[in-house]
């Protein structure tokens, strides 16, 4: 992640889904390379059953995913 002078980021953990990313910050594969993102706030699955991985499709809402 690369640190910005006065911008503002949060991730929030909604309630049994997915995690909220706002702000500017850059997302990374596991190879380190960046991925695209077209929006200022993502959703990043936490499920593990995202057909679009890392990015949550609501399938946790089928698979029954619980958090708290």
């Amino acid at each position: 992640m690369s640190e910005h002078h006065g911008a503002s980021v949060t991730i929030t953990a909604c309630p049994d889904g997915p995690l909220l990313v706002r702000g500017d910050v850059e997302l990374l594969d596991d190879a380190g390379n960046p991925i695209p993102r077209t929006r200022r706030t993502v959703a990043l699955c936490r499920c593990g059953v995202s057909a679009i991985k890392p990015f949550c499709d609501g399938t946790h809402k089928l698979a029954g995913f619980t958090a708290d």
